[in-house]
């Protein structure tokens, strides 16, 4: 697979909590260089970061790279309204993705239609932005994973996700083929945390992951 192809598919992520503006520049202009899919930032940094990206991207004669930020993050249970607050006040400030965590806690209560009404109310909020459904494999059955490959099939949402690199443990490539398996065309995936080299990148993508949530492979490339 050519690299460009792998980075073209890359949401070049920083979302620590200790995250400076210098260290988000560093990744919009590695984004840029490398024409990743997007930058996946915190939203405190998405009005700054899209101006920033928009005159680097002017200046070296090359595409804009998107600006993607999370909301609901990185624990899910925030009301939908919060959630929806959000989501138009990142796409206010230059957002063009949306990774929103669902409420994993009514997951496993079997309160499908509440976790349903959520993504549906942020999609709403969204409009014609893309929304990506973080799920959090790591704390899930089969079973749920499988319940919420339909409910995103049935929310209108564009990706879902696997994780969001906070919790015990990130995409796995059992994880990435059972979406395959039960998810519907749109919508596509997302595999994120736990990305670590070119060859896991690889494996993802042809297991059917439209998208890479990693920091780590636009790192490897610079150093190759």
């Amino acid at each position: 697979m050519e690299l460009n192809e792998i980075l073209s598919k890359v949401d070049h992520t920083l979302l620590g909590v200790d995250s400076t503006w210098e260290e988000i520049k560093t990744i919009c202009d590695d984004a840029v260089k490398y024409q990743t899919a997007s930058v996946c930032i915190p939203a405190a940094f998405v009005k700054k970061a899209a101006e920033y990206i928009r005159q680097e991207a002017n200046e070296q004669k090359v595409a804009p790279v998107k600006v993607c930020t999370v909301i609901g993050f990185p624990n899910g249970y925030s009301t939908t309204a919060a959630k929806c607050f959000e989501a138009e006040e990142a796409i206010q400030n230059g957002a063009e993705e949306i990774d929103m965590v669902i409420h994993v806690g009514a997951l496993k209560a079997g309160d499908y239609d509440a976790v349903l009404k959520d993504i549906k109310s942020v999609k709403t909020a969204c409009g014609d932005k893309v929304l990506k459904v973080i799920i959090e494999t790591c704390l899930l059955t089969d079973e749920e994973k499988i319940k919420m490959c339909e409910i995103v099939n049935e929310s209108g949402a564009d990706f879902i996700k696997t994780s969001t690199g906070f919790s015990k443990g990130g995409a796995t490539k059992e994880d990435v083929a059972l979406f395959a398996k039960y998810i519907k065309a749109p919508v596509k995936i997302k595999a994120a945390g736990g990305i670590s080299s070119l060859e896991d990148a690889e494996d993802f993508i042809k297991l059917g992951a439209d998208r890479l949530g990693t920091s780590r492979i636009v790192k490897i490339v610079k150093n190759m």
